[in-house]
């Protein structure tokens, strides 16, 4: 199996770069010539993002190489680009192979790693920083939501994460159907009636449509997914006590659908809190679906969620909700909510 290697001249003669410069880098792979776009205040991860975009090499099959930079350097996803001194006349080289080339095991997806809590004024610094929303907008740039199907006038948005929220990427199984996480079909038709429904997975592109396809999600006569979105769209934040990690920002979606869906009719399930850190007041922590060959008999999340998720359907802003506190929520709380 031959691994691609890619040279990466930069297009400026200064050997650093300011934190918000825009730094633009000539990619050549397999024969062919990409420019990338990032700005100094990106990070190595970011840059291998922008990278994966064009040649389809995930970041985590990148190993990116520069004279005179120690290769643990660039290993590290957290350094920022304004600290590399990249020079017009020296390239960088990256080896990675895509997908296309490599034979993998149908269930295997990134590691996730352990979630965690992050402090309250930490949380909002984050969702307030000016940088922050500087990626955000450069995000809304670059990626564009492919619908497989129209938005829905009067509508509400659930957008949902895949591994462990899903499926149970994790378990071995002779068929993803032992994966599936229960009522999955039941309670995508039921949320249908009043969301529609986006899918939203820190993997590749190539997985979340097989996965999907696998599971039956693309294909249900009962629902309908109006678009599905990837790593490529997440960007990277910085906390002061956890350091550097991707979250999915739902500004992405509000950009692009502007007359369709916003904060006040949106909501995310994931099993990671940290992915909705941009948009906290949208974001539900479901309980991970582990260990499902144990555990399919007992999980009925997915039917409690169809509850909650049909009782908020008639408020008018979905934000103003703890939506942790989902399991306490009661038909009672609606009807106050809709005569105060």
């Amino acid at each position: 199996m031959a691994m691609a290697m890619a040279g990466v001249g930069v297009g400026s003669t200064s050997t650093t770069s300011l934190p918000e410069e825009e730094i633009t880098l000539t990619v050549k792979w397999s024969g062919k010539e990409y420019t990338v776009r990032v700005c100094g205040d990106d990070t190595v991860g970011e840059l291998k993002r922008r990278i994966c975009q064009a040649t389809d090499v995930l970041p985590k099959r990148q190993k990116l190489l520069y004279p005179k930079i120690l290769p643990s350097k660039l290993a590290d996803d957290a350094v920022l680009l304004s600290s590399v001194p990249f020079k017009s006349s020296l390239k960088m080289t990256m080896i990675g192979t895509t997908e296309d080339d490599i034979i993998v095991d149908q269930v295997e997806s990134p590691d996730i790693v352990d979630d965690f809590e992050l402090p309250q004024d930490e949380a909002v610094e984050i969702k307030d920083k000016h940088g922050n929303k500087q990626k955000l907008r450069r995000r809304i740039s670059q990626y564009k939501i492919e619908l497989r199907n129209p938005c829905r006038e009067g509508k509400k948005l659930l957008v949902l994460d895949i591994d462990y929220t899903l499926f149970d990427h994790r378990s071995p199984a002779e068929n993803p159907l032992q994966l599936m996480r229960p009522f999955l079909h039941e309670f995508l038709a039921a949320a249908y009636a009043e969301y529609d429904i986006m899918i939203w997975s820190a993997t590749s592109m190539k997985w979340v449509e097989l996965k999907m396809a696998e599971l039956g999600v693309l294909s249900n006569p009962n629902y309908k997914i109006t678009a599905l979105l990837d790593h490529l769209a997440m960007i990277t934040v910085q906390s002061e006590t956890r350091g550097i990690f991707d979250c999915k920002p739902l500004g992405l979606i509000w950009a692009q659908f502007p007359e369709f869906y916003s904060s006040k009719n949106t909501i995310m399930f994931d099993d990671l809190r940290r992915n909705f850190v941009m948009n906290p007041q949208n974001g539900l922590t479901i309980k991970p679906f582990k260990r499902a060959h144990s555990s399919r008999d007992s999980d009925q999340e997915l039917r409690k969620l169809t509850t909650y998720l049909l009782a908020i359907a008639e408020l008018d802003d979905l934000s103003t909700l703890d939506h942790n506190n989902w399991q306490s929520f009661s038909e009672d709380n609606v009807k106050r909510r809709r005569h105060q």
